[in-house]
């Protein structure tokens, strides 16, 4: 008896297609919309100096943090006026794609 492949059904834009799922795309991460009282680093370096403290109010466009990443210094500044809940790196740390720096009530 010949193996039968194991097919799937995938629905892009309401029409079903029958399909073989890879490996790699059935252990995929779900897709998380982005939170905006976070924000993560866009790109792996190190953290230079910190502007702002836990508890302090900014408004937008306040710089938060430089982040060096090759070569080139980084201003990382606010997306929307908030407080500072939660500062998650301290100066000198080397931080990866994606890791959590700063979060806002």
């Amino acid at each position: 008896m010949e193996d039968t492949p194991d097919f799937r059904k995938l629905v892009i834009d309401d029409t079903a297609y029958q399909t073989l799922h890879t490996t790699k795309f059935s252990k995929r991460k779900a897709y998380a919309p982005p939170d905006p009282n976070k924000i993560l680093a866009f790109i792996p370096g190190i953290i230079l100096k910190i502007h702002v403290t836990a508890g302090q109010r900014v408004k937008w466009g306040d710089s938060l943090l430089i982040l060096e990443a090759m070569k080139m210094k980084n201003d990382l500044t606010t997306p929307r006026d908030g407080v500072i809940k939660t500062i998650h790196v301290q100066p000198g740390q080397m931080v990866t794609k994606h890791q959590l720096l700063v979060e806002f009530e």
